[in-house]
């Protein structure tokens, strides 16, 4: 489980290892411009083999002179360097000014204008290699309405352009805290940003890498060490990418089917049952010992023509569910995937603990959250700590519309509110666990807890946006809970799982394959040594 930093969080890091004495601020530079380069050479060793031109465009600021670093090494390769800095060079701070003097007495620094830029690119048409090192993590405000760079903006992007473009931390104009780009004012970032093939961070990843327009803006993600410290982590600010589920967990051992636990999903009408099957199975594929389908007298006959292993109850009405809901060895319940607005708002009152009812891990979707969207806070006052909400950003914004408001406003300046902001926030408000749906699932606790599932990079698996395929997620999180899992560990579980089912299934994917891949992706992670992840 990888921890993901905010700017601030590199920041202190960099600082702590400083004042300790461990490394000086040049060290740090050089290292990081080391790293940059070796990365370059691993992405495409071509490269290494012969020289080549390179423009380098450094910044005002340390990541600056992380590019002066990379203009002398790459120099040093018998490349041809054009460097240009973004601002006046007697600003430079202390270790920025003395790279920036070492690489002035090898070759030229040119003012990033348009005007030098456009002579440059017209002069050498042959460039390879274009270095974005002019903002990094530490751009706080619209990279557009800087003047001076827009000839780099409109003029190096992938993948119009064949050059190849690396960006040292982050690409200039990307929040590093919330993989939003600054002060767009509606424009595309495809359109006007810089877009790398190949982004280098340092020591961690940062969350705008993983977060909205990171992984496109990022291209592919190289984290190199410099040799600092690691945070330790533990407070409520600590927020990590989603880890790899222990396969053994998922395993049934000795015992039987009861003690496996037993998952209620609930069906909406006749015509409707579609999406909770497919929960029912993805929780039955995932290891619950029992799941049974409350459905409605007008579906009973539709829903039993469709099932075999699944079992079968008849609930008509609030009352009926009650009823069902006597069995203590139900463990487990999720509404929601095809349940209908109507029929949401009268169960989930009645699941959620009413009228005696004993409280069960639950798991809330697609119609049990959009049915409350005119009065969120009544749902809330019925939620408990083990209930788990399941969100699209439709569903979202019903229920936490100021939360969303602030997501979705411009971002116009950093560090910018982000995903992991408003999915926090939304928890604590609930009381439970949120699972912020998306390529960049967010998943966090009212204790601030947090982790994101990237399907992004080696994890991209597009083609997991298909109908269905969230109710799917919503059965494997409600099989985890019925086996006694609990809603934090359950929801970043079943999020992995569910890209990794997508990947191994592949293009063509529909919802109805999800589960039914779940059996291959547990034999190979079974089948891979402990702590390492399973081919394909």
């Amino acid at each position: 489980m990888t921890e993901l930093l905010t700017a601030a969080q590199m920041r202190a890091l960099e600082q702590a290892a400083i004042a300790s004495g461990a490394v000086t601020g040049l060290e740090l530079m050089e290292r990081a411009g080391r790293g940059v380069v070796a990365a370059v050479f691993a992405e495409w060793p071509e490269l290494a083999k012969t020289s080549h031109r390179a423009v380098v465009l450094c910044g005002p600021g340390n990541n600056g002179g992380d590019g002066f670093v990379i203009a002398r090494l790459l120099k040093g390769w018998g490349w041809q360097v054009e460097a240009f800095l973004y601002g006046d060079p007697d600003n430079l701070p202390p270790d920025a000014r003395v790279n920036y003097e070492r690489w002035a007495a090898m070759g030229p620094v040119l003012p990033l204008t348009d005007a030098a830029i456009e002579r440059v690119d017209d002069e050498t048409p042959d460039i390879a290699l274009v270095v974005d090192a002019v903002f990094g993590t530490g751009l706080n405000r619209g990279f557009l309405d800087l003047p001076g760079v827009q000839m780099a903006v409109n003029g190096w992007q992938v993948p119009t352009c064949p050059v190849k473009v690396v960006a040292v931390d982050c690409p200039s104009g990307l929040c590093a805290d919330s993989g939003r780009y600054l002060g767009l004012n509606g424009e595309n970032p495809f359109d006007s940003s810089i877009m790398a093939n190949l982004t280098v961070t340092f020591h961690a990843p940062k969350r705008g890498h993983v977060l909205g327009d990171g992984p496109s803006g990022c291209g592919k993600l190289a984290v190199k060490d410099i040799g600092i410290a690691a945070s330790g982590g533990g407070d409520v600010e600590t927020c990590r990418s989603s880890p790899r589920p222990d396969p053994r967990r998922l395993v049934k051992h000795w015992g039987h089917k009861f003690g496996h636990g037993h998952a209620l999903i609930l069906s909406g009408g006749a015509g409707r049952t579609g999406a909770a099957r497919l929960a029912a199975k993805g929780a039955l594929r995932i290891g619950a010992g029992l799941v049974t389908l409350g459905v409605p007298p007008a579906a009973q006959m539709e829903v039993a023509c469709q099932i075999t292993a699944l079992m079968l109850r008849r609930v008509a009405d609030a009352e009926a569910l009650a009823t069902v809901l006597q069995d203590q060895r139900l463990n487990a319940v999720c509404l929601g995937p095809g349940l209908g607005l109507e029929r949401a708002r009268e169960l989930v009152p009645v699941v959620l603990g009413g009228d005696g009812v004993k409280r069960r891990p639950t798991v809330l979707d697609a119609d049990a959250l959009s049915a409350f969207g005119d009065v969120p806070d009544a749902l809330f006052r019925w939620l408990h700590n083990t209930c788990v909400l399941t969100p699209h950003a439709g569903e979202f914004a019903r229920l936490f519309p100021d939360i969303a408001a602030r997501l979705n406003a411009p971002a116009t300046k950093g560090p910018a509110y982000s995903k992991v902001d408003a999915t926090r926030e939304a928890a604590a408000r609930a009381g439970c666990v949120v699972l912020f749906k998306g390529p960049d699932t967010v998943i966090a606790d009212p204790k601030g807890r947090c982790a994101v599932h990237a399907a992004a990079y080696g994890r991209a698996a597009p083609w997991l946006a298909t109908a269905g395929s969230g109710d799917v997620l919503a059965g494997f999180i409600t099989g985890l809970l019925a086996r006694g899992i609990a809603p934090m560990q359950a929801a970043q579980m079943a999020a992995w799982l569910h890209v990794d089912c997508a990947l191994s299934f592949g293009p063509g994917l529909i919802a109805e394959d999800l589960p039914e891949e779940l059996p291959m992706v547990l034999r190979r992670a079974m089948a891979a040594p402990q702590g390492q992840a399973p081919a394909g």
